[in-house]
């Protein structure tokens, strides 16, 4: 499951009952829970180069600053606090709400992709929580989207 280069030979019901393991109450106090595929080869021996680690390191550093700022980390938002900290234009509320709806998530849920969201826009420079950065948000929910609906 999840590995191109090799062909999963378990069944639809083996995954569910290995899934099922994991309970929803569990998961909704995951932030980000994703596949990270294998690197090919040629990606591993490429010459293209990323950001370095110094380069990301000082985004987030400058993105905790402002969180500092703000009162809270993002991650210890209170949900007294949350929708004054982390407000939505329309299309961010309409973003939010599609995927609260097509994917059946929890009130914790909801939170969770706020306050992700939310690191988004801030590691991103940006003040404002745009529709964009609620996408990616939800993106994040992978075992929320691929497998309990």
């Amino acid at each position: 499951m999840g590995d191109t280069t090799r062909e999963c030979r378990c069944t639809g019901a083996i995954v569910q009952r290995y899934l099922g393991k994991i309970s929803g109450p569990l998961l909704d106090r995951i932030d980000l829970h994703i596949e990270v595929p294998a690197v090919p080869f040629q990606e591993l021996r490429g010459t293209r180069a990323g950001a370095s680690s110094a380069e990301m390191r000082e985004r987030v550093m400058r993105a905790r600053m402002v969180q500092q700022q703000r009162g809270y980390v993002n991650a210890l938002i209170p949900a007294s606090r949350l929708r004054a900290l982390c407000p939505l234009d329309e299309a961010g509320e309409r973003t939010l709400e599609t995927a609260v709806r097509r994917l059946g998530l929890s009130a914790r849920a909801h939170d969770r992709i706020l306050k992700v969201a939310r690191t988004i826009a801030d590691i991103s420079g940006q003040d404002e929580i745009q529709s964009k950065h609620v996408a990616e948000a939800v993106q994040y929910r992978g075992l929320d989207r691929n497998y309990w609906n």
